[in-house]
């Protein structure tokens, strides 16, 4: 089969399924992929023959792609902060408000003048791993460290932290029964399940039927159960000075800082994402 006649069958078979608009970055993604053919490489390549390996990838594709599965679990990597990750069902796809919380956590540490020192940084509940990579990989004088709950999940992590070239202590440890660590903290962030129960109804089938729940959902009578049980981990924690950041569900921004404000943390400061909705706080433990 032909590249053209490939891209026109592709087409018509997701038309009724997602915009054509998304249909075509699909196959640009793919094809680049598999074929190594940029987007503007594809109008010099119409008429090219594409073998049956390729055949058969691209019908792969098409039935995971049918069945709602993210573009990203299908070619195994994603970008994140301009670097690469490698992202499969045991992860959550990096979203584009968190690249927001990297650039405040940098912004934040360099206008403290913290650059001339080492900083020690904690990444709870790191998943893939993309905040911590993308920490390390710009403040090459930190010492960063990532924790998650699964083994799983670590091991992607490790991979792109190797991918990256970076250098990070990875912990297997669930957050909410975690007492303390062996040293103090300059920065403690996580971006902890903030999904409740009641919003699945809301949410896209790609997300909902293919991201781990273990690393979206909370219980709807407890959904600060993270951000509760981080503070209190923070307050023992963080070094004199250090810094709590936290990313969060739009609905919570309040309630949070009241919470972080009962438990004497100081300063707090709620920040709204590229989509005008409160997704992000910071607080300092002094």
């Amino acid at each position: 089969m032909m590249l053209q006649d490939l891209k026109s069958n592709f087409k018509k078979a997701l038309v009724k399924l997602y915009p054509d608009t998304e249909i075509e970055v699909f196959f640009y993604r793919l094809t680049e992929h598999k074929l190594g053919l940029k987007r503007i490489d594809l109008a010099l390549n119409q008429l090219l023959t594409c073998d049956d390996f390729t055949n058969l990838f691209f019908e792969d594709a098409l039935t995971r792609l049918k069945n709602y599965e993210p573009i990203q679990y299908i070619l195994g990597a994603t970008e994140f902060y301009s670097l690469p990750f490698k992202v499969d069902k045991n992860v959550l796809i990096p979203r584009p408000e968190t690249e927001e919380l990297v650039d405040w956590i940098l912004e934040t540490t360099k206008n403290q003048k913290q650059i001339a020192k080492t900083i020690k940084i904690l990444d709870i509940g790191t998943g893939s791993g993309c905040i911590a990579v993308a920490l390390a990989k710009n403040l090459p004088q930190a010492e960063v460290w990532a924790l998650d709950i699964s083994k799983n999940a670590l091991n992607i992590a490790r991979q792109n932290a190797d991918l990256n070239e970076v250098s990070i202590r990875f912990i297997e440890a669930n957050i909410l029964t975690l007492e303390t660590l062996s040293t103090k903290f300059d920065v403690i962030l996580s971006n902890p399940p903030y999904v409740k129960q009641a919003e699945k109804l809301l949410m896209k089938p790609n997300v909902l039927n293919h991201e781990p729940h273990l690393a979206l959902f909370v219980n709807n009578e407890n959904p600060l159960i993270f951000y509760d049980k981080i503070a209190d981990f923070a307050k023992t924690n963080l070094s004199s000075d250090g810094t709590l950041f936290f990313e969060i569900n739009q609905y919570f921004g309040a309630e949070l800082s009241a919470l972080l404000k009962q438990k004497g943390f100081t300063n707090i400061e709620l920040k709204q994402d590229l989509f005008a909705v409160d997704r992000m706080v910071k607080a300092w433990g002094k």
